[in-house]
């Protein structure tokens, strides 16, 4: 790190950059990433023997390896000394907090150039084996079967001592009073915080815990905060509501660089709703300096994080104009006539947990039986029940409606379905959890012509704007305005009704793919 290593043909990558690809559960930051998100911090910082930097998760060591490049180039003036330059870095400037201690040599190793910063081979000698990147073995607080801290379950994380496991108690968010761990101010917070914790739900249930990095994180009043984390939080996600409420109406964020495809910044990761990364800045408030990149297309541009009106970010810079379009018709939301999730009862609350309770569905069609769509092993299926294991909206069941899946998920590049197909449901019919339940109508028409207006484009591209993971629950409907369903519609009608432009069009058309009616969802 402190020598210019000499020109090699040879392929020799950033160990860093390799590291980086190992692994989708504790995602390493490349070394790109890092400074991109350095370059957003005003770079009189690095010519300052005095700023002071921390990364509260550390974990490969990349941010601090980075930040010391740049500040022992931008402080060559003022310490001329090299190992004096040296010392005043590692010492003085840059400090760390390992999540794990696996992590912790490994950051050390990166940072001191060696795993123990006491020994001969670190670059900046220590009194200690741990320099200033920390690990400490920290312990959940259980209660009811959760840790206080986290939400961490204590079933997957309890017994993980005992095994030698680690526990993924974070340092940082396992404390009411984070100003002790280090007893000092910093003036920068930088990091890639650990997304989430397994809660002991059914299956793969985990709760997202990076929220809780930033927070505390927040309380050490830095001057600039600046974490790369997923971008689910801008429409979703368990326990975010407060979090994702401070953070849109906080004018002190004044960048925000979104990928929607994470594996623009983490290549061979995959993580749904893509990820971003931001610059909070304490004492300067204003627009946001917002970069959407889609595609391979970026695009900038300053506004605000909220619309005036609305509580949802539109992570799409092209998207803006074309909502507010909308808006000035002042119509009603389509998520008026969206059901609540599992329409008909077939999900009964126990505590804290959903136990399903999956009713007698049988091939062939009974007495006073329903038809009742569901997802079976087969996936898409039909049978009959009883008429008695209706739990809820009775009335619905004798009208005709449309039903959407709750649930649909997409990967890769655009353009997109956005939704399952919606079909209508006749008479005497009902569902699952697996479907919501659109409108009640007498005739199976005006149902028709609601399907007509779901498969548009745009009425797909208003869905998208909210729904940045697989749940489609009556929330992602928000920006859908009504229409008369007296008729049915077409996005050719559409465009001309809302005044869109031809690049207005074009953007839309790029992002939605055209949806036949007919076969499986």
């Amino acid at each position: 790190m402190l020598n210019s290593a000499p020109h090699v043909s040879a392929y020799n990558p950033d160990v860093l950059s390799c590291i980086a690809n190992l692994s989708n559960d504790e995602v390493f930051t490349p070394p790109e990433v890092a400074n991109a998100m350095l370059d957003l911090l005003p770079q009189e910082l690095f010519r300052n023997p005095n700023t002071t930097f921390l990364d509260p998760a550390c974990k490969s060591g990349v941010f601090l390896r980075e930040i010391a490049k740049r500040l022992l180039a931008g402080l060559a003036d003022q310490i001329p000394d090299l190992q004096q330059r040296v010392d005043n870095i590692f010492h003085q400037q840059l400090f760390g907090i390992a999540i794990t201690e696996l992590t912790s040599l490994l950051g050390r190793r990166s940072v001191y150039c060696s795993k123990y910063p006491n020994s001969k081979y670190s670059v900046s000698r220590f009194g200690d084996v741990q320099g200033n990147i920390r690990y400490k073995n920290t312990q959940h607080v259980w209660k009811d079967g959760k840790c206080v801290f986290c939400g961490a379950s204590e079933k997957e994380y309890g017994d993980a001592v005992r095994r030698g496991l680690e526990t993924h108690a974070y340092e940082l968010i396992h404390t009411t009073k984070p100003e002790d761990i280090f007893k000092m101010k910093f003036d920068v917070i930088i990091g890639n915080p650990p997304y989430q914790l397994s809660d002991g739900g059914h299956g793969a249930s985990a709760i997202p815990i990076y929220q809780k990095f930033v927070e505390q994180a927040k309380k050490l009043s830095p001057r600039y905060l600046t974490m790369i984390i997923p971008a689910r939080w801008f429409a979703g996600g368990r326990g975010l509501d407060s979090f994702r409420s401070e953070m849109l109406n906080d004018d002190r964020i004044r960048t925000l660089c979104d990928y929607f495809n994470s594996e623009e910044c983490f290549p061979g990761i995959d993580l749904s709703g893509g990820v971003c990364y931001f610059l909070w800045d304490r004492d300067c408030r204003g627009l946001c300096k917002i970069t959407s990149s889609l595609n391979g297309k970026v695009t900038t541009t300053y506004r605000p994080l909220l619309l005036t009106g609305s509580n949802t970010f539109l992570r799409f810079n092209d998207a803006v104009n074309i909502i507010q379009k909308i808006k000035e018709k002042c119509e009603s939301s389509f998520e008026e006539i969206v059901s609540a999730n599992d329409p008909f009862g077939y999900d009964v609350r126990v505590e804290n947990s959903y136990l399903r309770v999956k009713p007698d569905i049988r091939e062939q069609p009974f007495q006073d039986s329903l038809i009742i769509h569901y997802w079976g092993k087969k996936g898409k299926s039909v049978g009959y029940v009883n008429q008695n294991t209706v739990r809820k909206s009775i009335s619905l069941v004798n009208q005709y409606k449309v039903f959407i899946s709750r649930s649909y998920g997409e990967r890769g590049n655009f353009p997109y379905y956005v939704i399952g197909k919606p079909f209508v449901g006749e008479r005497m019919t009902v569902c699952t959890e697996t479907y919501l339940v659109i409108d009640a109508k007498n005739n199976c028409e005006t149902a028709k012509n609601i399907i007509s207006y779901m498969t548009t484009k745009l009425f797909r591209f208003l869905v998208m704007q909210k729904k940045n993971t697989q749940s489609a629950t009556r929330q992602v409907y928000e920006f859908v305005p009504m229409q008369d369903f007296s008729k049915p519609w077409t996005d050719e009608e559409l465009y001309a009704k809302y005044g869109l432009t031809e690049e207005e069009i074009n953007f839309i058309e790029s992002m939605i793919k055209p949806m036949e009616l007919g076969g499986d969802d």
